[in-house]
C-alpha cells in the first residue's frame, strides 16, 4: 500500500528494527523527518548494518525506497526478517558479527560505505527540489481533475440541452383569481349587451306604436276627408283633380307602410345578426377555451407518448441486442457442437484405424501362426513320413544283409501295412511284462500288433472264401 511504502521511506523505522534486535548502535542519530539530508543520513547509517547482515542494499534499492516505489520496501522487509531469524538462530550480537568479519572486509566496506554516501547524495534531489516536484505533481493533478471536472460538466450540459430540446413545453395553466376575473367580465359584458337588446326591443316597440297611432289618425283623416269629399261630389257631382288626389295620398300612405314595414324588418334583421354574431363570438370563445383545455392534454399526452415510445424503443433495443446475444450464444453452441461432434468423429476414426491396425497385426499374426502351423504340421508329416521310409528302407536293408535272401511276402506285406497307417516298423518297447499302467511306446506297439492281427485275420478270411 501507498501508507506502508511511504512509512518506511525515510528509513527511521527499518533502523528502530535494528536497534531492538541490538545491531544499530547509532539509533539516536536517526531522524523522523522526510526531508532529503534526513533521509540521506539514515540510510547511510543503516548500508554497513544490512550489508553485514548479508542483506542486498545499494543506491538502487535506496532509491527506490525513497520514492516509495510500490514493492521496493516490502522486499527488503522481507529480506531482513530472513536475515534476522538466521541471526537469531546463530546467537551473535552485532559487536561479534563484526569482530568476526576479517580486517580486509572491513575496510573494504568502510570504501563501500563512503562510495554509497556519494552515489545515494547525488541519487537523492534537493529537498528544494523534492518539493518543487511535490508541487508540480499536486498542480498537475489538479489539472487533470479540473479537466475531468469540465469534460463531465460540458456532457452534462449536453445532455440537459438534448432533455431539453426533447421536452415539449406546456404553458401554465391560468391561476383561479384571473379565471374568476375573466368569467365576472364575460358575465357583466352579457349583461350589458342583453339590456342593450331589451332596450332597442322597447325603442322598436314604441315606433311600432307610433306608427299604428299615426296609421290610425291617417285613417280617421282619410274617413273625414272622404266624407267631405263625397259631400263635394255630392255637391259638384264629380272633380277629376280631388280624385287624383286621394289616389295620390293613397299611393303615399301605401309607400309608407312599405318604408316603414322594410325598416322594422331591417331593424330585426340586425337585431338578429347582432344576436347571432354575439352567439358565434360566444361559441369560438368556448371552442377556443375547449381547444386550448384540449391543446395542453394533447401536448401532455404527447410528452407522455414520446415518453413511452423512448422506453418502447429502448426495449426495443435492449430486445434486440438480447436476441443478437442469444443469437451469438445459439451460433457458439452449434459451433461449439460442430467442434465437438468433429473431435469425437477424429477420435472415432483414429480409433477405428487404430481397431483395424490391431486387427490387421492379429490377423497377420493368426495367418503367420497358421502358415507356421502349417509348415510345422506339413513338416512333422514329411519327417514322420521320411523316417518311415528310411526304417522300412534299413529295416529292408538289415534283413537283406542278414539273411542274404529275398523277404517273404508276409513280412513286406505287414511292413507296408505299418508303413501306411503311419507305425513305426521298429520296436518301440516290449510287451513281455506288461505293467498296470501302459506307456506310450507300450501302446504303440499294442496297436501295431492289433493291426497286424486284424490284417492276418482278415487274410485268412479272404483264403478261406476261396477255398
Amino acid at each position: 500500500p501507498k501508507s506502508f511504502a511511504k512509512a518506511f521511506s525515510n528509513g527511521y523505522l527499518i533502523g528502530e528494527v535494528l536497534h531492538k534486535f541490538a545491531l544499530q548502535d547509532d539509533f539516536a542519530e536517526f531522524s523522523e523527518s522526510r526531508i532529503s539530508s534526513a533521509k540521506l543520513n539514515n540510510f547511510s547509517r543503516l548500508e554497513p548494518t544490512l550489508h553485514l547482515l548479508g542483506v542486498q542494499f545499494d543506491q538502487n534499492v535506496a532509491h527506490n525506497i525513497i520514492t516509495e516505489k510500490p514493492g521496493a520496501a516490502t522486499k527488503l522487509l522481507y529480506q531482513l526478517y530472513i536475515a534476522l531469524q538466521r541471526k537469531k538462530k546463530s546467537v551473535l550480537t552485532g559487536v561479534e558479527m563484526q569482530t568476526m568479519q576479517p580486517l580486509t572486509n572491513t575496510k573494504v566496506q568502510n570504501m563501500k560505505s563512503e562510495t554509497f554516501r556519494d552515489r545515494h547524495r547525488n541519487l537523492i534531489p534537493r529537498q528544494t527540489d523534492f518539493n518543487l516536484m511535490q508541487v508540480t505533481h499536486r498542480f498537475q493533478e489538479q489539472y487533470k481533475h479540473t479537466n475531468k471536472d469540465l469534460v463531465h460538466i460540458r456532457r452534462q450540459n449536453e445532455i440537459m440541452a438534448k432533455i431539453q430540446a426533447a421536452i415539449i413545453q406546456i404553458p401554465k395553466p391560468a391561476s383561479n383569481r384571473i379565471l374568476k376575473a375573466l368569467d365576472t367580465q364575460k358575465t357583466l359584458k352579457k349583461k350589458t349587451e342583453a339590456e342593450d337588446v331589451a332596450n332597442e326591443i322597447k325603442k322598436f316597440e314604441a315606433l311600432i306604436k307610433k306608427d299604428l297611432q299615426a296609421k290610425e289618425s291617417a285613417s280617421k283623416t282619410s274617413l273625414d276627408t272622404t266624407g267631405q269629399t263625397t259631400a263635394d261630389l255630392l255637391n259638384t257631382y264629380s272633380d277629376d283633380d280631388y280624385i287624383k288626389k286621394i289616389q295620390k295620398r293613397l299611393e303615399e300612405d301605401a309607400f309608407a307602410r312599405e318604408q316603414r314595414e322594410k325598416r322594422r324588418r331591417r331593424l330585426l334583421m340586425d337585431q338578429l345578426i347582432a344576436h347571432e354574431a354575439q352567439e358565434e363570438a360566444y361559441r369560438e370563445e368556448q371552442l377556443i377555451h375547449r381547444l386550448m383545455r384540449q391543446s395542453q392534454q394533447e401536448r401532455r399526452i404527447a410528452v407522455q407518448l414520446m415518453h413511452v415510445r423512448h422506453e418502447k424503443e429502448v426495449l426495443r433495443q435492449n430486445r434486440i441486442f438480447r436476441e443478437k446475444q442469444y443469437e451469438e450464444r445459439r451460433l457458439k453452441d452449434f459451433q461449439d457442437a460442430l467442434d465437438r461432434e468433429a473431435a469425437l468423429a477424429r477420435q472415432a476414426k483414429i480409433d477405428f484405424e487404430e481397431q483395424a491396425l490391431r486387427v490387421k497385426e492379429i490377423h497377420e499374426q493368426i495367418a503367420v501362426e497358421r502358415v507356421q502351423a502349417r509348415y510345422r504340421k506339413h513338416y512333422s508329416i514329411c519327417a514322420e513320413i521320411l523316417d518311415q521310409i528310411l526304417d522300412l528302407s534299413t529295416k529292408v536293408a538289415d534283413y537283406r544283409m542278414l539273411t542274404n535272401n529275398l523277404i517273404p511276402y508276409k513280412l513286406v506285406h505287414d511292413w507296408k501295412e505299418l508303413f501306411f497307417n503311419g507305425k513305426p516298423i521298429y520296436e518301440q518297447a516290449s510287451l513281455k511284462h506288461l505293467p498296470s499302467k501302459l506307456s506310450a511306446e507300450q501302446l504303440i506297439e499294442l496297436e501295431k500288433r492289433d493291426l497286424l492281427d486284424n490284417n492276418d485275420y482278415e487274410d485268412y478270411k479272404v483264403s478261406t472264401d476261396v477255398e
